[in-house]
Formats: C-alpha cells, structure tokens, sequence
C-alpha cells in the first residue's frame, strides 16, 4: 500500500471538507474518489481511516462513509482537553528532559524556523509534529504519551490549517522558543504553561477558521 499516497488523499480531502468542499452528512463515494485521485480503491480507504480517526468522517456499516463536520463546542472541548495533557507533558519532561533531546528540539526549530521564511505552512507543520513528539516522549510516561499521541492524531488537520492564518506561523516559532528555553532551563511551572498556552492559542485561532469556514458554506 502506497501509505504516503493515502496521507496525501488524507490531507486534501480534510481541506476540502474543513474549507466548505463538503457539507456535513454528504457521502464519499469511494470509487469516484479513486478515479479523481487516479489510484485504486485501497488508499482511499486508508485516507477514511486517517480521517475517521480525526472525526472527520462517520463510516455507518452498509451505508457508506459520511462527512461529519464537528461542532464548535466539541472542538473546544477537545482543545481544553489537549493544553492541559501538552501541559503535563512539559512539566514532566522539564526536570527529565535530556541533552540529546534538547539538541533534536533545536534541530527541529531551526527546520521550523526555515519553513516560516518560506511561508510552508505544511512544511511548518511536518516538524512541528516532531517538536512535540519529542515532548512526549521525555515526559516519561507511557501511558500520558499514549494519550496525549492518540487526541494529537484526531486534531491533527485542525492544528495543521490554522497555521495557514496570516502572522501564525511566526506566532508558533516564538511559543517553540519559549517552550525550549523553559524545558532547558528545568522549570516545570513554565514549561508546562508554555505548553498550554501554545495549544490553547490555536485553539482560539481555529474560532477564526471556522468562521472562515462558515462564510464560504455560505
């Protein structure tokens, strides 16, 4: 299976359901999209995986796969619910973190950095999910880890397309600083509110897409 094929048919059909291309409860025909993507049936059904998995999509046994756009108070609560794991990562990983660790995060703001000077908001996005799976990581504790990776996936296309909102990605690049020098430093109380306040400003952000969003259904 051609996986890097799938996340590409992934990423475009959530921007088409996130940008108003899809209502909410229209159906996705899986051969029509295997035609339109050029590609057997197999990497349309993975890219549904990938988006059943981030709440996109609703797959009712018999019937088919429908386009589920989720509420605004279930995207807050699920913002909420991400800052504070981020949050618990940061003040576990502040006092444990290594030095290697600590040179891969810099490694991955300096390639960050590059995608903001490029205006690569995808590319942008690619290593930031490695800036923070790093954070999880040296929090050292699998179970928040696992947690924490698995609601990273379900946000995944709502962080990765408030990025593309003016001024946003040189926001996150001075939050990525601020998280590292905290982290560096060993301080767990800022680290930790770094964290949350990185999430939780793209959740506020993301208010503006949706509304973004709302106007073009409209």
């Amino acid at each position: 299976m051609d996986t890097r094929r799938a996340d590409t048919i992934a990423q475009e059909l959530e921007n088409m359901i996130l940008t108003g291309g899809f209502s909410d409860g229209d159906r996705l025909n899986e051969i029509k999209l295997a035609e339109h993507f050029g590609v057997s049936r197999t990497p349309i059904r993975e890219a549904f995986y990938h988006l059943g998995t981030a709440g996109l999509v609703e797959q009712i046994p018999r019937r088919g796969v429908f386009v589920r756009h989720p509420g605004p108070m279930e995207l807050i609560a699920l913002f909420e619910y991400m800052a504070e794991l981020e949050a618990a990562c940061g003040r576990l990983a502040a006092p444990r973190i290594s030095d290697a660790a600590l040179d891969d995060l810099e490694q991955a703001n300096a390639t960050c950095e590059a995608a903001v000077e490029a205006a690569d908001s995808d590319g942008y996005y690619r290593e930031n999910e490695r800036f923070h799976h790093i954070i999880y990581a040296e929090s050292g504790n699998s179970f928040l880890q696992n947690d924490v990776i698995r609601l990273h996936k379900r946000l995944k296309p709502f962080r990765r397309i408030q990025l593309q909102l003016r001024g946003r990605l040189s926001q996150s690049m001075a939050e990525h600083r601020a998280i590292v020098a905290a982290l560096a430093a060993g301080d767990a109380i800022a680290a930790g509110e770094a964290l949350r306040s990185h999430v939780a400003v793209q959740g506020e952000k993301f208010h503006h897409v949706l509304a973004s969003m709302q106007k073009v259904a409209e």
